[in-house]
């Protein structure tokens, strides 16, 4: 017969385990996978202070209404990957995206390169920004209606090996894209947008990258 003691110890230990396999994987500690975002400041970023800011372990992009697009860039170049952030685009209004194998335009604000996209009418596709500045992949509007928390956090991950970039939002595929241009680089930076036009904001957070 198991002792008084020894049953309250091995309820506890399993209402431990039970509780422990409920939580949610810290930030940045998925395995295989490395933070790009320390929750405290601007470290490995680079961009305007005034439009993108650190709070509650968020980066935010905020604008107040400007004429040009605008990035927040990693300082690190990265080719192939699987990048995966939490957005929250807020009211589900304006535009945003999140550029990959990107570079900064000379002389502009603006950035060169694939953008998965972000806002109403484009959530899941992949674009191709001021370069052939045409949308390269989209989802079928029942699959975003599927995939899509409007006014929440959104799970997105953006896996990028060789010429095939695959978008998912929540868990959905919306893009299976293959580059067919060989002339096209595949390296560069990762970057956070907010788009010209009305006031917006836009909410990241829990952003890390396993590199390939």
């Amino acid at each position: 017969m198991q002792s008084k003691t020894g049953s309250v110890s091995r309820r506890g230990f399993l209402a431990a385990l039970s509780a422990a396999t409920l939580l949610p994987a810290a930030s940045g500690a998925e395995k295989g996978f490395e933070s790009l975002f320390n929750g405290t400041d601007l470290t490995g970023w680079e961009g305007d202070p005034f439009l993108w800011k650190v709070e509650d372990g968020m980066l935010v992009g905020r604008s107040p209404g400007i004429s040009y697009n605008d990035f927040l860039t990693t300082t690190k170049e990265y080719a192939d990957f699987v990048l995966r952030f939490e957005i929250h685009l807020l009211d589900n209004f304006g535009n945003s995206g999140v550029q990959i194998r990107s570079r900064r335009a000379p002389g502009s604000m603006e950035m060169i390169g694939y953008q998965a996209d972000i806002g109403p009418t484009w959530w899941g596709n992949l674009y191709d920004e001021s370069r052939r500045k045409v949308t390269l992949a989209q989802p079928s509007e029942s699959t975003v209606r599927r995939a899509l928390k409007p006014n929440s956090w959104n799970d997105y991950e953006v896996s990028a090996i060789g010429k095939r970039i695959v978008l998912k939002l929540n868990g959905i595929v919306t893009v299976d894209y293959t580059e067919e241009d060989e002339t096209l680089e595949q390296t560069g930076l990762i970057g956070l947008q907010v788009h010209s036009g009305p006031p917006l904001e836009a909410r990241f957070r829990n952003i890390r990258i396993q590199e390939k």
